[in-house]
């Protein structure tokens, strides 16, 4: 239980109350300015308040409560009814912009989503504040969802992909339960930016499933550059590994360090751990080929009166453990390039968005909807690679490698 009396207990507190007296600040000013642009409107075409304008055709006829949006909420306000004469002499409702642009509930819509994305069950809308939900059930949330889902789904899966410039691919699988498997792409382009490319849902991470998936990308335009090679930074995956190497011949792998350092430990004893990490760490800050391939000799080394099966694990990456150390790039690239961490860390949002999926339906496009929606949130929080500002260093040994100037 908590102590009012302790001074951190307390600033929280009041820090807590001026944030919501600021907002309900922001609210306030929000209704004062709509009602300002109302009256503006209004006086526009009927004339000041208590002196109306003997030349409109236009004039004040009360009030009506009225609902509109205001800071992605719901509310109700006073709106004055303005009539105008007819031709036939008659009267009809004239309608104000101002009022029907505050009433556009595609700002309602896109509050309500964000909520629906970032947890909040269709099931649990009626703890949501009254306020918010107002006008809106359950079924009416379900199919909002499901309509912007099904758009996030068409941006992921159609959008066409030529203007892309694609340095660095990403390639691998989440499991949403025990016969549905995404694999998901996700690439980098020459400035660093990331970018879901698309995802396929299937019963296995299989080979079909990914090649599949990079076909569909090369048919939305997806290209490189003639004139260099492509990475892709894999988990170690065979089934991921034949199908980008069959789909971009030439392709650099690098594996994951972190796959791979994982895969080792369940081979060791906990006593060696802390040495396998200082080991992987060396590797990973190593700068260029010959400090890479010194930093494995020492792992190699390691590893040789171990455990037989760390040691098989160890030499079936091959290569591909020192693949970017040996394009001799700048070691401040390696914390993106190095692991498929940038993947990762877009399966831990999906994997907290579909916590809530109770049953999966394989016979609908439920898989589709729930992955989109979930990938298309963590996208949103995409920020350039570390070292980005040394990806033309990249690009250039990539340019090398293709004319073998680099092994």
């Amino acid at each position: 239980m908590y102590d009012e009396s302790n001074p951190v207990v307390g600033q929280a507190k009041e820090e807590l109350e001026t944030a919501d007296h600021f907002r309900a600040i922001l609210r306030s000013s929000a209704r004062r300015a709509l009602l300002a642009l109302v009256e503006e409107e209004v006086e526009a075409l009927c004339g000041p308040r208590h002196f109306p304008s003997e030349e409109s055709s236009h004039y004040r006829s009360g009030g009506v409560n009225s609902p509109v949006y205001l800071n992605g909420q719901r509310d109700t306000l006073r709106r004055p009814r303005v009539r105008r004469t007819s031709v036939s002499g008659g009267s009809e409702e004239a309608s104000l912009k101002t009022w029907a642009l505050a009433q556009d509930p595609g700002e309602w819509e896109q509050a309500m989503m964000r909520a629906v994305l970032c947890g909040v069950s269709t099931r649990k809308v009626s703890q949501m504040r009254e306020s918010e939900v107002r006008g809106e059930s359950r079924s009416s949330l379900s199919r909002l969802w499901q309509r912007k889902a099904a758009e996030l789904v068409d941006q992921l899966q159609e959008s066409p992909l030529s203007e892309f410039d694609l340095v660095v691919l990403m390639v691998d699988a989440v499991v949403l339960c025990r016969d549905l498997v995404a694999t998901v792409a996700l690439g980098v382009d020459r400035g660093g930016n990331k970018r879901v490319l698309g995802f396929r849902v299937g019963s296995s991470e299989s080979e079909e499933v990914c090649h599949d998936l990079l076909s569909r990308l090369s048919q939305r335009g997806l290209r490189v550059d003639d004139e260099r090679v492509l990475l892709a930074v894999l988990d170690g995956s065979k089934a991921l590994e034949n199908a980008v190497t069959k789909a971009y011949p030439g392709v650099l792998i690098q594996r994951c360090l972190v796959h791979k350092e994982r895969n080792i430990r369940r081979y060791l004893p906990y006593r060696h751990w802390k040495r396998l990490g200082e080991l992987f760490k060396k590797l990973r800050i190593s700068q260029g080929a010959a400090s890479a391939l010194e930093a494995a000799a020492a792992l190699d080394q390691f590893l040789a009166d171990k455990n037989a099966q760390a040691r098989e694990s160890y030499e079936e990456a091959g290569e591909g453990l020192l693949r970017v150390m040996r394009l001799e790039i700048p070691n401040t690239l390696y914390v993106s390039l190095l692991s498929t961490n940038a993947i990762e860390n877009s399966f831990k949002n999906l994997r907290r968005h579909i916590g809530r999926v109770c049953r999966w339906r394989e016979e609908t496009k439920q898989a589709d909807l729930w992955v989109a929606s979930g990938l298309g949130l963590a996208e949103k929080g995409f920020r350039r690679i570390r070292g980005h500002d040394q990806m033309p260093a990249l690009i250039e040994a990539l340019v090398r490698h293709k004319k073998g100037l680099i092994e």
